[in-house]
């Protein structure tokens, strides 16, 4: 497909603001390593937030909703509507937390909870494996994305989107840090929920879809309408709603739902002014993210149903695609093509804006890790703030070209999305409980974390996954072997913390003095620094409780809020109206639960 003067001119000027934004701020990002990593802790809430949203706004999402809706239907998307749950879990109880924490990463966290060199072989470990390893395949699936939309509306090989969508990202990444990661963000958010309404709204109403009422009516696209799985259909039952709602939510470490909070979502919290503002921004996020965005993404995928039945027919539409990256994902690309002159332009420039939004996060957030948690911790701990901003535009440079590289092989998004699932089975409940219960110490970290690898390497690549999860021959239910995962990895986990010795007492006691968790988890903890003689408790009410009423309320408004909006499209006016009204008296009840929680921070 050709684009017009007007296209061009779109994808320019964005190009030209984003640039100009990285050069602006490079000087005092260039300052030293706080202002490159945290803009110097001081960014409000809303700024952060707008952030985050942007960041998980990104090229392979919509590919992602498309693959699931297309296979699964709407109901598929409940594998990651339900990490809402961990979503405002972090918001009002852990979000305080890691702003007291004052830490540079989430991986020093390790070295302030625990002691000694299984501390510090954590640390450094972890750096490399999420910094690099988990980094890189996250990056590389958002590439991947890109190289699609790439070969279908541009007709680009797959070398020249990663060279053409990288060099600029990578470069306005390096020179900008976090404060330009931030900045250009809240541009990127604008113009990636722009591109995505204006998409969804013209291709429902082109004439092979013929509007909403057409497409709600059309017989493929009726089947795949349901918000709530086919409670009748026992496996699909389980697999869509009860496993991601019961077990994955609390037990899985996946990119922006990390368990208690995590990477570049800790990355924002750690930013921002103090407490309230960490709490307002990861709120902010959980209600855009999920409560207003998932819609027009899912509405250009049932449209795709009429347009594209099936991968043939999009094979039929684009032959010159190449058959290993086929597949349901490529629906959304395919769509897109039929955009006219302008709206096409604006579309290109928010699918550039969402790719650059999380590249840029992600480049930014693992070289922070390289940087504090492995050069500085482990090869020059005496290095200089000029040099640890030098390292951390060299480890951005190669992060990028190393996920460039991997996404050239790979082939669909939802593969890449069920493998670091699957990979992070059964840690979740260690980054929930860590916190507030003494007894977790270096080594059930450890465990778990290798565990849960190995034992999903071990399901996946040999005939021992077939062989106990095999369709119809297996020894237990198919849908069972991520249940498998998590309950293996946590017996493990569980059996190490009480065959290892605790931390030591002071690590511990500095712990409780600077975090102040509060809860029966450290009453031990308390009670004998007090025989001690040691004061390590403030006169601060335990949140906890109020924090997670706070975040099931939360959660039946943002639900409610997104369902809502669902059925107000589907033109089913009554159950629109209950969950409005549901919505409205549960918004209500968090304005008070929130105050109070407040007053106890304040």
């Amino acid at each position: 497909m050709e684009l017009s003067t007007l296209d061009y001119s779109f994808i320019v000027v964005f190009f030209s603001i984003v640039l100009g934004i990285g050069i602006y701020v490079s000087k005092k990002s260039g300052k030293d390593s706080s202002e490159f990593f945290l803009s110097g802790r001081t960014m409000p809430w809303w700024l952060l937030g707008l952030s985050m949203v942007a960041t998980t706004f990104s090229t392979d999402t919509p590919n992602l909703v498309t693959d699931i809706v297309r296979t699964n239907g709407v109901s598929g998307n409940w594998v990651w509507w339900a990490f809402l749950l961990t979503g405002l879990l972090t918001v009002f109880v852990y979000a305080k937390l890691w702003r007291r924490s004052n830490v540079n990463t989430d991986l020093e966290f390790y070295e302030m909870r625990y002691g000694g060199k299984p501390a510090s072989f954590l640390r450094k470990f972890r750096a490399v494996y999420l910094g690099a390893l988990f980094n890189i395949i996250t990056m590389a699936s958002v590439t991947l994305a890109a190289i699609k939309i790439g070969g279908i509306m541009l007709g680009l090989e797959p070398w020249e989107t990663v060279v053409g969508a990288g060099l600029i990202t990578v470069t306005f990444s390096a020179l900008g840090g976090f404060k330009g990661v931030v900045y250009t963000d809240f541009l990127l958010f604008f113009v990636a929920m722009s591109g995505a309404i204006g998409a969804a709204y013209y291709l429902v109403n082109i004439p092979e879809v013929g509007g909403v009422e057409a497409l709600m009516a059309n017989d493929l696209v009726k089947t795949k309408l349901d918000i709530l799985p086919n409670f009748s259909d026992k496996k699909a039952l389980i697999m869509l709603l009860i496993i991601p709602l019961a077990v994955q939510w609390w037990s899985a470490w996946y990119p922006g739902a990390e368990p208690g909070g995590g990477g570049y979502i800790a990355q924002r919290m750690l930013a921002s002014k103090n407490e309230n503002h960490a709490i307002g921004a990861t709120f902010f996020f959980n209600i855009m993210h999920y409560a207003l965005r998932p819609w027009p993404w899912i509405l250009v995928a049932l449209a795709s149903l009429v347009v594209f039945p099936d991968i043939a027919s999009i094979q039929e539409a684009f032959p010159n695609i190449d058959e290993g990256k086929l597949g349901q994902d490529l629906a959304y690309s395919a769509m897109l093509t039929k955009l006219p002159s302008g709206l096409l332009g604006v579309v290109l420039a928010s699918l550039i804006a969402a790719y650059m939004s999380t590249i840029s996060t992600q480049l930014n957030w693992g070289s922070s890790y390289i940087v504090f948690d492995f050069y500085k911790q482990q090869l020059n701990p005496n290095a200089t703030e000029k040099q640890m901003v030098a390292v951390g535009r060299i480890s951005t440079v190669i992060l990028m070209v190393l996920s460039a590289a991997l996404a050239l092989a790979l082939e669909n998004a939802l593969q890449i999305f069920d493998i670091l699932l699957t990979f992070g089975a059964g840690t979740g409940l260690i980054f929930i409980l860590r916190w507030f219960w003494w007894r977790i110490n270096a080594w059930s970290e450890i465990a778990a974390m290798f565990a849960s690898g190995i034992i999903s390497i071990l399901l996946k690549t040999t005939a021992i996954g077939p062989f106990l999860f095999a369709e119809e021959t297996g020894v237990f239910p198919s849908w069972s072997e991520y249940v498998f995962v998590v309950l293996l990895t946590t017996a493990i986990w569980l059996a190490t913390t009480f065959m290892t010795k605790p931390e030591s007492k002071e690590t511990l006691r500095s712990f409780y003095k600077k975090i102040q968790p509060g809860g029966p988890g450290w009453a031990k903890i308390v009670q004998e620094a007090e025989t001690d003689g040691v004061q390590i408790a403030k006169d601060e009410k335990w949140s906890v409780p109020q924090g997670i009423t706070a975040m099931l309320l939360g959660c039946v408004l943002i639900y409610s809020i997104m369902f809502a909006t669902g059925y107000w499209i589907y033109g089913r006016s009554t159950s629109a109206l209950i969950l409005t009204g549901i919505a409205l008296v549960t918004g209500f009840l968090l304005v008070k639960a929130w105050n109070r929680m407040k007053d106890n921070i304040l």
